[in-house]
C-alpha cells in the first residue's frame, strides 16, 4: 500500500496502526520469523519465539545490502526481518532509486536472492510494504490549508524517483488527506476500533483458508495467474467495468491481476461469496497512480 498526503495528515499512524489490526502469528509463521531474528543475534533475553508481527521502519538512508541483505557471510536485511510483518518506508521519494528497485523481485517472490562468487543464500521475504509520501516537494499540493509553489517539472522529478515497475508492484495507492479540526477534537463521527477491525480481518482470513485449503497459498496476494481467474470470477457487468478501467488507465497485466485480488478480498471483509461491482470499482480506485494525477 502506497499512501499520499501532506505532512502531519497521519500517514506514519496509520501505518503503525496496521500490525494491530493483524491476526496473530500461526505457530509456522512464528517458528519462520524467529529463526530470522535469531540468526541475527535480535532476540531478546529470555523470549524463544516472537509472538507479535515484525513491524520495521528503516531511514531513508540505508544501504542497499542494510535493506536486502548482504555482508561477505550473507545475513538477513529490513525485507527478511519484516517476514510475516509490515515493512514501512516513510518519505518514499528520499530513499535512493537503486536501493527501492531492489525491492521489486522479493515483492513479488516473497523470497530474496543474495549471490556470491562461491555460493548464493536465499532468505524469506514475505511482508507487506507500506510505503508514504508526500504529493510534492514542499508537500501541500492539494492542501486547502496552505498554498503550493512547486512547479511541475519539479513534482515530476520527485515523482520520477519511484520507477513505474515498483509502483505497479503495489496493489493500493491511496490518498491521506489533511485531519480537519472537527476530526482531531473529537467531534467526528467515532471510527471502527482496532479490534473491530482485527475481528473483520480474522473472518477475512478464515474465509481464504478454506478456500486455499491443501494449498501453499496462505492469502489472495499469493494467488497465482490461474487461481486469480478460478477464484475471481466476474459477471458481465463486473467484465465490462474492468475492461473499461484498463483501457482508460492503460493498466498492465500484473495491475489487472491484483485489481482483482483486492477485489476478492474486499469481498471476503464484506462476507461476500462473489466479486460484485461495488467490490471491483472500490478496487479501481485504489489505483490512483495509474491515473496520471501529477500532471
Amino acid at each position: 500500500m502506497l499512501m499520499i498526503g501532506p505532512p502531519g495528515s497521519g500517514k506514519t499512524m496509520l501505518a503503525k496502526r496496521v500490525p494491530t489490526i493483524l491476526p496473530d502469528l500461526t505457530p509456522g509463521e512464528s517458528i519462520e520469523t524467529t529463526r530470522i531474528y535469531s540468526s541475527v543475534g535480535r532476540l531478546k533475553p529470555g523470549q524463544p519465539l516472537l509472538a507479535v508481527r515484525p513491524f520495521r521502519s528503516p531511514h531513508h538512508t540505508i544501504s542497499d545490502a542494510g535493506l536486502v541483505g548482504g555482508g561477505s557471510t550473507p545475513t538477513p536485511g529490513e525485507i527478511s526481518m519484516s517476514h510475516n510483518g509490515v515493512l514501512f518506508l516513510d518519505e518514499l521519494p528520499e530513499f535512493n532509486r537503486r536501493t527501492l528497485e531492489v525491492l521489486r523481485q522479493p515483492l513479488e517472490d516473497g523470497v530474496v536472492t543474495i549471490s556470491r562468487a562461491l555460493n548464493s543464500t536465499t532468505f524469506p521475504a514475505n511482508f507487506m510494504l507500506i510505503a508514504a509520501l508526500n504529493p510534492c516537494p514542499c508537500g501541500y499540493r492539494g492542501d486547502s490549508r496552505r498554498s503550493c509553489n512547486c512547479t511541475t517539472p519539479q513534482i515530476e522529478r520527485y515523482m520520477s524517483k519511484i520507477s513505474g515497475p515498483l509502483l505497479d508492484r503495489i496493489d493500493i495507492h491511496i490518498e491521506v488527506p489533511a485531519v480537519p479540526f472537527r476530526e482531531l477534537s473529537g467531534g467526528g463521527t467515532p471510527g471502527t476500533s482496532s479490534a473491530e477491525m482485527r475481528a473483520v480481518v480474522a473472518a477475512a482470513r478464515q474465509r481464504q483458508a478454506a478456500r486455499f485449503n491443501g494449498s501453499s497459498v496462505r492469502y489472495n496476494a499469493d494467488m497465482s495467474h490461474r487461481q486469480t481467474r478460478q477464484f475471481c470470477v466476474l459477471d458481465s457487468e463486473c467484465s465490462n467495468l474492468l475492461k473499461g478501467a484498463m483501457a482508460e488507465m492503460g493498466l498492465s497485466a500484473r495491475a489487472h491481476d491484483k485489481i482483482l485480488r483486492v477485489a476478492r478480498t474486499i469481498a471476503d471483509l464484506d462476507n461476500s461469496d462473489g466479486v460484485r461491482p461495488h467490490h471491483l470499482n472500490e478496487a479501481i480506485n485504489y489505483r490512483m497512480l495509474d491515473r496520471n494525477l501529477w500532471t
